[in-house]
């Protein structure tokens, strides 16, 4: 058995999240054998056309795999992945955030593109005009920015360019947050977690606007600042330091998403494209 080979009992449990299979036409190719092609690609890192011929032919691989895509199919496997996972009680809503950047690889970087501007990609919105891609310090590059819950289970993420700063896409993740379960679909985590990228004063009306407590370090020019202008101190006590040690969870779960070598390195033209990778991994993580 292969690391790419999804068990019965996990295909079980996804399998109707995708489209059903047309009773004319051509003879449709396996639905199982399309996600685990998918899986090892990311996985690899390789191209399409070099696909194991187990899979079957990679065009037919291909056009089914971006058929889902642009339908919204990968983010529906991760929500249904959530709504089992929040049903059996095993979400745990103390939060943390963070981004990490993929290097561009020049197979992903040949479309026409907008860059230097902040993308307002969001995974059910359109493609962008930047494809996510952005020219910062390490070249082309993208961002992920995402938001794990206690265990290090990703619950959303928003990709942009690589110039883009952490702290502005900060309530765009949160906001990303849709997790069903009984009744209305949870939206807004009890606490949440992040590093000095994030303290700005709007974020943190944001989350008081939403009632979500915080658990975010002051960076040592905001602390000068603040006792210049006699300004109340942002509690961080050593309560708020035990708690702090929990974000350890956002750095495993990256290490997980990038341990496959197709989110790790970019070789995807389009964003939607990209997202159905860290879809899939957190599906099957």
């Amino acid at each position: 058995m292969t690391r790419d080979v999804i068990t019965d009992e996990v295909w079980e449990l996804i399998q109707e999240v995708f489209p059903p299979v047309r009773t004319r036409g051509r003879p449709p190719v396996d639905r199982r054998t399309v996600v685990e092609a998918t899986a090892w690609r990311f996985r690899t890192g390789s191209a399409w056309r070099d696909l194991p011929e187990r899979f079957g032919n990679w065009n037919t691989i291909y056009k089914n795999f971006r058929r889902w895509a642009e339908a919204g199919v990968w983010e529906d496997l991760l929500t249904q992945v959530q709504r089992r996972a929040s049903l059996a009680g095993e979400i745990d809503w103390v939060v943390s955030v963070d981004s990490s950047i993929a290097r561009v690889h020049q197979h992903g970087a040949t479309l026409p593109r907008t860059t230097g501007g902040r993308s307002n990609y969001t995974l059910s919105g359109p493609e962008p005009s930047d494809h996510a891609i952005g020219r910062s310090r390490g070249g082309l590059t993208t961002k992920i920015h995402l938001v794990c819950d206690g265990q290090g289970r990703a619950l959303a993420f928003v990709l942009t360019g690589g110039q883009i700063a952490d702290t502005s896409m900060f309530a765009d993740v949160l906001d990303e947050i849709h997790v069903p379960g009984r009744g209305r679909p949870r939206r807004r985590p009890d606490r949440v977690i992040a590093d000095k990228g994030y303290p700005s004063r709007k974020n943190r009306a944001w989350l008081r606007e939403r009632g979500i407590k915080t658990t975010i370090p002051e960076r040592d020019d905001q602390i000068a600042k603040r006792r210049k202008k006699r300004g109340r101190p942002i509690d961080f006590g050593d309560e708020q330091q035990e708690r702090y040690k929990g974000r350890n969870v956002i750095e495993r779960c990256f290490s997980f998403v990038k341990q496959w070598r197709g989110l790790a390195s970019r070789y995807d033209k389009t964003a939607r494209s990209y997202a159905a990778g860290p879809c899939l991994s957190a599906a099957l993580q």
